[in-house]
């Protein structure tokens, strides 16, 4: 293990109480035999919530993924892949993680923003009835109390919030500087109008900033390779 921290509501500063489940993330160098030969290890996945339940306080959710997987996904902009480049509040990480957050840089794109835009909408789309309800089914215990599944709300306008400054400061805040408004929506404190105004101006101001974002227009793949075989050289040296 290189990287481990705690993710969801509590990394991005937007718990509510005693309301949700751990999520915890984090990388590991895989063997040699495990990336290079036939059957690659590529993640690890474990939750003490069955798969047709929705998760409770009580549960615990790991997501582990192997330093070859996350970098691939975090060159293709992946928002939650890019988080962990910037989860330093409730990380800890061994030395050799230090070395890649000094090149974090070569994971920033123009190109996230379709990525994090994407999840945005999908969130949208969710709460106004456009799309399924995700892998797990409804929120009924928001949507019940508040007439729309106001954590999906949040989730929406935090993404929005991330892209913009990413793409304005090539740098992701965590937890985020608009918390307390995040919490006031997921508390529902905010009509379901008044969200949707704010997610459609969002929106509008982040593709603005996307389109003049100084960061490059892609990533250098080749960049990025080099850094994967680097990483994994001087794991398994020192392993020796």
């Amino acid at each position: 293990m290189i990287h481990l921290f705690v993710g969801g509501s509590e990394l991005h500063g937007a718990k509510v109480g005693a309301t949700d489940d751990l999520d915890i993330y984090g990388i590991f160098i895989a063997e040699a035999a495990d990336v290079l030969g036939l059957n690659p290890t590529e993640h690890f996945v474990w939750s003490t919530a069955s798969d047709d339940r929705r998760n409770g306080p009580d549960d615990v959710d790991i997501t582990l993924y192997s330093f070859k997987k996350w970098a691939g996904m975090a060159a293709r902009g992946n928002a939650t892949a890019l988080h962990f480049l910037f989860a330093d509040g409730t990380a800890t990480s061994a030395p050799l993680w230090s070395k890649i957050q000094e090149q974090k840089n070569i994971f920033l794109s123009k190109q996230s923003a379709s990525q994090f835009l994407g999840f945005a909408e999908n969130q949208l789309k969710r709460i106004i009835g456009e799309k399924g309800k995700g892998s797990k089914g409804s929120r009924p215990e928001y949507e019940c109390a508040y007439g729309y599944d106001t954590k999906a709300a949040m989730h929406c306008l935090r993404l929005l919030y991330e892209c913009s400054e990413l793409m304005k400061e090539g740098t992701i805040t965590l937890p985020r500087p608009e918390k307390d408004l995040l919490v006031e929506v997921r508390s529902g404190s905010w009509t379901l109008e008044k969200f949707e105004e704010e997610a459609a101006s969002l929106r509008a101001s982040t593709e603005a900033a996307a389109a003049s974002s100084s960061l490059p227009d892609c990533v250098d793949v080749g960049r990025i390779s080099s850094l994967i075989a680097q990483v994994h050289l001087e794991s398994w040296d020192a392993a020796r």
